[in-house]
């Protein structure tokens, strides 16, 4: 983690001050995501800017997210780097009543009572919902949709072949 980014920091004070934080953390330090990618090479660059909106009412923080996702593709089974690059707007809000107030383009984010925010925990978040459920590489090879039966399935015989004979006596 960069050295200016504190692990957390109270959030309304950082929207009075319009802080923004840049950082940079190794993909290894990011314990949810771990299951979800190939291994936890690489590095992921972001940004966190506190504001207030006086005609919205609203105060927010804008968190930018880029990295590299290595990420196993499920046609081909090759490893490949899935490119995230993301700008989230996020709501804060003390309660969940807050939440229908918020403009539509803002995600709601929950304050605890505390204040405080842990900023590599919101930046797994995003990278977390930016992994696809199944994942393919855009470079591999595209697979037949068709494929013909073996020999060892044409020749199995069908286990309803005889009520088909029964019903032929009928």
């Amino acid at each position: 983690m960069s050295a200016n980014v504190p692990e957390t920091l109270d959030a309304w004070r950082m929207v009075a001050a319009r802080r923004r934080f840049d950082g940079q953390v190794d993909l290894a330090q990011f314990t949810r995501l771990q299951g979800l990618v190939a291994d936890t090479e690489g590095q992921c660059t972001y940004a966190l800017e506190f504001a207030h909106d006086d005609i919205l009412r609203v105060s927010y923080a804008t968190l930018t997210v880029e990295t590299e996702l290595p990420l196993i593709c499920q046609r081909s089974m090759q490893r490949f780097l899935l490119p995230v690059k993301m700008e989230q707007k996020l709501g804060l809000i003390r309660n969940e009543d807050e939440e229908s107030s918020l403009p539509e383009d803002f995600e709601a984010l929950l304050v605890p009572e505390d204040g405080q925010l842990a900023p590599l925990e919101m930046v797994e978040d995003e990278l977390v919902l930016a992994v696809p459920v199944v994942p393919l590489s855009p470079y591999g090879e595209a697979v037949d949709r068709e494929w013909a039966p073996t020999q060892e399935e044409t020749d199995k015989v069908n286990p309803f072949a005889a009520l088909a004979a029964l019903k032929k006596k009928d």
